[in-house]
């Protein structure tokens, strides 16, 4: 039985553990934002005042340091969510490599929900609620640490809820004694559930590491497109079978519209393929993305050459030539040259736990007369895409295979564990209302022009701006869709 299944059926479990929960102390329970159930505790109030008490001069000397992470992590972000936006907005074809919205919630299963599989691994439930359960505890334990550290009155600890299931956590302080604390004291506070969460996330990624590195052996050398060639537009002779003379874009446009014969499948993705002529040589292409580069104007289009591997369908990790074992794509760089073009060699690969064979005749490098090629490349930016482990650590366009189902689920658990806890880390830095980079941002102001009327106006428009910039890159992503 595949793991989604007992992923699918602990996510039930849990539902229903959570229903009963909720039933059972509904007294206790208050409603927020019209979907968020607040479940409040005493469960941890005392363990956080005796941390607290218990190392008060180790805790005090961080307290400048959480601060001076707090500024680097607030610049972080702002940085990186100018040039996103600005990158989104001016570059369109972040749209076409990510159809999903640039703004969505990071909920069990959103890599397939969303369609950014190739960015991300399976995010199942039990992924979800061990990483939230660290992420969230961690954060808002630090922040009552501290909180009580500076005399601040912890009333109580609890746990969000989203129906039956768990959405956040929460340390509900005095707000008064707070807003009545120093500056530096409330900033303190503020950023050490960042603080923590990025020392976790550094600690998770160590951790990552080492699993990585007892768990996964290399296995093969990775592909993800065919070779291609620029095509002057005008020197195409023969399009989808319609002979033509000099055409012009929006001529081969039309006859895309009215249906192009399919000369050749790519079974791994379900793609159809069209050929066209141009010079003598011949070349492929795919009818709906050869259209998007036909209406930019362009004079030149980028399509599959006329070579060995896409005529053989040829999918899978390269495992071995010839005899001749291939581990990484290093090995196959260097296996290469041995061959001349039009040699034929039998070539095996692994496509999804299955040996294929294939017998091709290599052919001729168009820029290398001498160099013998399979036809196969690497691009960031293709849609043929082949199984990839998502291991950060592994060499460029090599395959890996797990040496333990046990180590391969906890690879990726430690990853998700690191992703959010860094992620938390960056933007909950980010000088809106809603994160503690918002507090802290305003605690700056005020604290630079010694006027809390300036520090509030600047934290409105900041937020303003931010919001704003939010709401640009989603009406820019559903105009792009349309």
């Amino acid at each position: 039985m595949k793991f989604i299944y007992y992923d699918l059926i602990f996510l039930i479990i849990v539902g229903i553990l959570g229903s009963i929960f909720l039933y059972k102390r509904r007294k206790n329970l208050k409603r927020e934002m019209g979907i968020f159930l607040l479940y409040r505790t005493q469960v941890g109030v005392k363990l956080i005042k005796k941390v607290s008490n218990r190392y008060k001069k180790v805790l005090g000397i961080f307290k400048y340091i959480i601060i001076i992470v707090g500024y680097i992590l607030m610049a972080g972000i702002i940085y990186l969510f100018s040039q996103s936006v600005y990158g989104y907005l001016k570059y369109p074809l972040f749209t076409e490599i990510i159809s999903a919205p640039p703004i969505f919630p990071v909920l069990p299963y959103f890599p397939t929900i969303f369609g950014v599989e190739n960015l991300f691994p399976p995010f199942y439930f039990t992924y979800f609620l061990v990483a939230f359960i660290i992420v969230a505890t961690f954060h808002e334990f630090a922040h009552g640490i501290y909180a009580r550290l500076y005399k601040i009155k912890i009333k109580s600890t609890g746990v969000v809820f989203l129906g039956p299931l768990m959405a956040g956590a929460f340390v509900e302080q005095d707000d008064k004694q707070m807003e009545k604390a120093r500056k530096t004291d409330q900033m303190a506070i503020l950023g050490a559930g960042v603080f923590t969460n990025l020392v976790l996330a550094i600690i998770s990624f160590l951790l990552w590491w080492l699993v990585f590195s007892v768990n996964f052996l290399p296995a093969g050398a990775l592909f993800n497109t065919y070779s291609s060639s620029l095509v002057n537009i005008s020197s195409i002779s023969l399009f989808g079978g319609v002979q033509v003379s000099s055409p012009a874009n929006q001529e081969l446009i039309n006859l895309i519209d009215k249906g192009m014969p399919t000369d050749l499948v790519l079974s791994d993705k379900n793609i159809n393929l069209t050929k066209l002529s141009a010079d003598g040589a011949d070349y492929y292409f795919e009818p709906e993305s050869l259209k998007n580069q036909l209406k930019q104007d362009t004079s030149q289009i980028l399509v599959y050459g006329d070579m060995p591997a896409i005529n053989a369908d040829f999918k899978g990790a390269i495992i071995e030539i010839d005899g001749n074992k291939i581990e990484n794509y290093d090995n196959l760089v260097k296996i290469m040259p041995n061959y001349e073009p039009e040699e034929e060699v039998l070539i095996k690969t692994n496509y999804q736990g299955d040996i294929l064979e294939y017998n091709i005749a290599l052919a001729e490098d168009p820029d290398r007369e001498d160099r013998a090629i399979i036809g196969i490349g690497n691009d960031i930016f293709s849609a043929i895409n082949t199984e990839n482990n998502f291991a950060f650590f592994k060499e460029p366009f090599t395959n890996y295979e797990s040496k333990s189902d046990f180590l391969y689920f906890l690879y990726y658990l430690i990853f998700w564990v690191f992703l959010l806890n860094a992620a938390v880390a960056l933007f909950n830095m980010l000088p809106l209302l809603i994160f503690d980079g918002g507090r802290f941002f305003y605690l700056t102001i005020w604290g630079i022009t010694k006027r809390e009327k300036v520090a509030r106006l600047a934290y409105k428009w900041v937020g303003i701006l931010i919001l704003a910039a939010l709401i640009l890159l989603m009406v820019v992503w559903v105009i792009r869709i349309i």
